[in-house]
């Protein structure tokens, strides 16, 4: 069963660092990573999901808009609604371009492949 975010008012950082995170159908995307904040908007920017290399090497982090992650309670995991193409064709960055200056870059490259609404100021 599918939780809806919005549906859960609250949720720990390190309640969702560490989840795992699945598409619809099941596919193993790969695992939170960490979550970016924008201080000036005070809202969640993203969620980093580091998808998994062979011993930290090709390990690739993806900004995944966190209105799209919904937690489904019975698999353990955050489920996204994209195919492993669409998350394959998204932005890609180290967590220091993430979370570093080209944070706000990221965003909206991110919001913008996945057609996600903005939650922001333009």
């Amino acid at each position: 069963m599918v939780t809806k975010t919005p549906n859960q008012p609250m949720v720990l950082a390190k309640k969702v660092i560490g989840t795992k995170v699945t598409n619809v159908t099941g596919d193993d995307i790969g695992k939170i990573e960490d979550v970016v904040l924008d201080k000036n908007s005070n809202s969640i920017m993203f969620a980093v999901v580091r998808f998994d290399g062979f011993l930290g090497i090709n390990e690739k982090f993806h900004p995944v808009p966190w209105s799209s992650l919904n937690y489904d309670k019975r698999l353990h995991s955050y489920v996204v609604p994209y195919t492993k193409e669409q998350l394959r064709e998204a932005p890609v960055g180290t967590i220091d371009e993430l979370t570093g200056d080209r944070g706000a870059s990221f965003r909206e490259r991110s919001y913008e492949h996945y057609q996600v609404p903005r939650s922001w100021g333009a």
